[in-house]
């Protein structure tokens, strides 16, 4: 029974991890490059759950309704300052450009927010459901249906609706899509956008499933989203929920059967075992060139 708790606890967590792939995924497919201010994002939105929560008082739905648009509006200021302004320039640039962005919005976040640990008030505290010896808290079947939910939306979003359509074939190929009538500048933008939005309703949830948020939980948040997104195809958006369902499965078995120490390890793990194994990831579409 101590495994299948192990795997209840593993499948919530993986589902956080696989909305924050999911984010980083849109972000890559359009962009065509990594984002290292991701992790950010997802902590800015942790914050806004918190701010939200412990000092407003609302609701969780409000608290992720408000974490969406606010780290959506994130998003378009960093594709204005680090992508648009150097789409021509070699691509190493926009690359450092999110990295001191993540490293400017970490250190900022410090000077107002504080260095230290914030508590998130519990959500249905002490309220769970028992089947056998399994425990399911009432948080974690929230947590499932929200990013289920979100994960049906977006699959609509993106193949019923002519922003998404665009979204699509940005992703395939820009020139080709430029050539069909597509505002290739706005839909990357959307884009990036919608990347940053549900990385930051994937932060709102890790906070509120951990019950606390830090300025830099940014960084483990960032390899997170990466080694899931790595493990499914930088490319696949399934594949990246995939990887972060996977990942968190593996994580929590790690932890429950081995050591604690081990749960960042298993990340790294999964990177570099599919980087020498498959490097596409096992559902991403082969391709050279990006960074």
């Amino acid at each position: 029974m101590f495994f299948l708790q192990q795997l209840i606890n593993g499948l919530t967590q993986g589902m956080i991890y696989a909305l924050m792939a999911i984010g980083f995924s849109v972000i890559y497919g359009v962009v065509g490059l990594v984002s290292f201010v991701h992790g950010e994002v997802i902590m800015l939105g942790a914050f806004t759950g918190f701010l939200m929560i412990s000092f407003l008082g609302t609701n969780l739905l409000f608290a992720l309704i408000v974490g969406f648009i606010v780290t959506w509006i994130l998003g378009m200021l960093v594709d204005s300052l680090a992508y648009r302004p150097f789409k021509d320039a070699p691509r190493e640039i926009p690359l450092i450009m999110t990295i001191g962005l993540s490293i400017f919005l970490r250190s900022l976040t410090q000077v107002i927010l504080g260095t230290q640990q914030r508590v998130i008030p519990s959500i249905f505290e002490g309220k769970y459901f028992v089947i056998g010896d399994i425990r399911i808290t009432y948080i974690q079947i929230i947590i499932a249906v929200i990013v289920i939910a979100l994960s049906l939306a977006l699959q609509q979003f993106l193949y019923r609706t002519r922003t998404g359509l665009s979204l699509r074939a940005v992703s395939m190929d820009k020139d080709a899509a430029a050539l069909v009538g597509v505002n290739v500048s706005k839909t990357i933008r959307t884009g990036y956008s919608l990347g940053c939005a549900l990385g930051g309703v994937s932060g709102v949830l890790l906070g509120i499933y951990y019950n606390s948020v830090h300025p830099v939980m940014g960084a483990s948040a960032s390899m997170k989203a990466f080694a899931s997104t790595v493990f499914g195809g930088l490319t696949s958006i399934p594949g990246a929920a995939i990887g972060g369902i996977v990942l968190g499965i593996a994580e929590n078995l790690g932890v429950g059967y081995l050591h604690s120490g081990f749960r960042d390890i298993i990340a790294f793990v999964i990177i570099i075992a599919i980087l020498l194994i498959r490097p596409s990831g096992i559902m991403g579409r082969k391709e050279g060139g990006k960074v």
